[in-house]
């Protein structure tokens, strides 16, 4: 019995740590994850950088930017923050 009262704040204090912590941070990159997957072409984002563009091609790693003078570049698709919606 002795046993059980020493462990049991150790278990609720790891429950509490994965509620509180690691199952928010999983949810948060699975959406992140499914953002990226659904880019296209014409999507207005934002990178990690802060870089406010807009989507000019996809590939499986790569997205090219057309920034807001024209010019185009090239980054990861996992450099992409966030979509922009209007």
């Amino acid at each position: 019995m002795e046993f059980i009262g020493t462990l049991l704040p150790l278990i609720l204090m790891f429950a509490i740590f994965y509620f509180l912590l690691i199952r928010p941070q999983q949810k948060q990159q699975k959406n992140v994850r499914s953002m990226q997957e659904s880019l296209q072409k014409g999507d207005k984002i934002i990178t990690i950088g802060g870089l406010h563009a807009i989507v000019d091609a996809i590939d499986e790693d790569r997205v090219v930017l057309k920034a807001g003078d024209g010019s185009r570049l090239t980054f990861d698709r996992r450099s992409i923050r966030e979509v922009v919606s209007e």
